[in-house]
């Protein structure tokens, strides 16, 4: 009987030599918390905006700004297959401010600021949603506003 148990450890021992080692790969990375932690490049590419009460979807798309570690790009609204009636395209530029907040001022004209976005990252979006306000500086009001990408920076660009 003493040779059977022997027998029965040394199996479990060859056992577990052969078994796969735990995993020793870095684990899935997690998602950031915060816009802080995220590249710039991953706010590059197209996004659709969701206002409160503005009809329609805004197209987003931003891009390097040439001039400083932000983004430049554009908002289109409106014209969404309605004859006759033409998208408004503003521009838009940014950053992620000191306190990890999405940062974008808006122009209508390229000079004067017509609209300012504030948001935050949501952390179980990856880097793909933000949410927060928009205020219009034409009457001052603020709507909450859900911006989320829709593309890939790398290829939309």
């Amino acid at each position: 009987m003493a040779w059977l148990a022997a027998g029965c450890v040394a199996s479990a021992g060859v056992a577990a030599q052969q078994a796969p080692a735990a995993s020793t790969a870095p684990a899935a990375q997690a998602c950031p918390a915060s816009a802080s932690e995220l590249p710039l490049e991953a706010l590059f590419g197209t996004w659709e905006a969701r206002i409160e009460g503005l009809k329609g979807v805004a197209k987003v798309k931003l891009d390097q700004h040439p001039d400083y570690a932000g983004v430049r790009g554009t908002i289109s609204r409106g014209g969404e297959g309605r004859e006759g009636t033409p998208a408004t395209v503003s521009q838009l530029a940014g950053d992620i401010d000191e306190d990890g907040m999405l940062s974008l001022d808006e122009s209508l004209d390229g000079r004067a600021i017509s609209g300012v976005w504030l948001g935050a990252l949501q952390p179980a979006s990856c880097g793909r949603e933000f949410k927060g306000v928009w205020r219009d500086a034409a009457n001052d009001s603020t709507h909450p506003f859900v911006l989320n990408k829709t593309g890939n920076s790398a290829t939309d660009r």
